[in-house]
Order: structure tokens, then sequence, then C-alpha cells
């Protein structure tokens, strides 16, 4: 299904042809260069401190180990965003943590919004009632997202803390999921055949 966040891009910024589908442990090479792509300043908004190459690689080969749900933002076939759910190491829990890291390059252009709403109707199948997000206090994209989605808004010193609360799956959130994951699996069918 099309994203209506994507078609807020201001008119005459070209960002090619734009995806949102759910990554695997097969795509940890692009989640990898991903994080790798993200300026000092993006790194320390998304991980909340400095952060090396090091803990970048280390932190992408964990990705898919845990409980989780990775979605990624695909522009003209390169991943230029990532979101993420987390339960506990076994299984869902009533709470759980997003986080979501776009590019500079991509920023502003509804990707981000794209992205959490994607993980939002994820979390909401899965049962979760409350989805959080935390960021530093100077991260105002992350707050006006968090905001945009109807987060109540936690501030202390030097982090605000984002809560999305009483989700609660639906038909439709049900089958939209259901509708994306159908479509990714018959396109890369598809593209396989092709070869």
């Amino acid at each position: 299904m099309s994203e209506p966040a994507l078609s807020q891009v201001p008119a005459g910024v070209p960002i090619g042809a734009v995806s949102i589908r759910r990554l695997g442990p097969a795509d940890l090479p692009q989640v990898t260069a991903h994080f790798l792509r993200l300026s000092s300043r993006s790194r320390r908004l998304r991980f909340g401190g400095v952060v090396s190459d090091t803990f970048l690689e280390q932190y992408a080969s964990a990705i898919f180990e845990a409980v989780s749900i990775v979605f990624g933002a695909e522009v003209d076939g390169v991943l230029r965003g990532v979101t993420e759910i987390r339960g506990s190491i076994t299984q869902w829990t009533q709470h759980a943590e997003a986080a979501i890291s776009i590019e500079d390059a991509w920023q502003d252009r509804g990707i981000g919004d794209a992205l959490l709403k994607r993980i939002i109707r994820a979390a909401r199948n899965r049962g979760i009632a409350q989805l959080y997000m935390v960021c530093l206090h100077e991260n105002r994209k992350m707050k006006h997202l968090a905001h945009k989605n109807e987060a109540i808004l936690d501030y202390s010193v030097d982090s605000v803390e984002g809560r999305i609360v009483d989700l609660h799956p639906s038909f439709r959130s049900l089958f939209e999921e259901w509708y994306d994951e159908a479509s990714l699996y018959l396109s890369d069918m598809v593209r396989a055949e092709r070869g």
C-alpha cells in the first residue's frame, strides 16, 4: 500500500522511488551500510551519544537477534532509513521501544513519518499496548514525529520520552499489514523469477 506521508514531499524535490518494507537477516549488509552512512550528528541523535563505526557494526549485527521488527525505507533500491521495535529477548510484552534513523540527505521528506506509522501498526498488531521512544532534548525532528503521532511527551533534563499508548489491533491494521507482507512476497517472487 502506498504511504500517504510520502505524498507530503515538497513538489520539485526528487526522491526517486521510495518503498517501505520489512527487513530481515538477509538485509544485514544494507542495514550496516545505512548506519555507517549516518553523519556524526545523526548518529548522536539516534544513539544518544557519540558512537564509532565498530559500535554501529555490532549494533547492526544484533538487530535481528532479539524479538524485533525492522522496517526500511529504500530510495531507488538503497536503504536510507530504518525503524525498529524490540520486545524482550524471547517474546513481545505490553511495552516496546521504537527507534528511527534517516540519513541526512533524506530527512524532512516524510520518510520518518511513514516509517513510524508502519512501526506503530506493527506494534498494535502484536498486542503491544505502549510504544515508547527516547531521544535527546535537542532532537526536534523526533519530538515532532512523536507529537504528530499522538505521543505523550515527558521531558527530563537531557532527554525526552515519547509514549504512544492505548494501541489495539483493528481489522484495518491487520489487513494492511497482511496486504503489505503479501505484496512484498509476490514482488520478491517476480524479481527472483526475472533473475
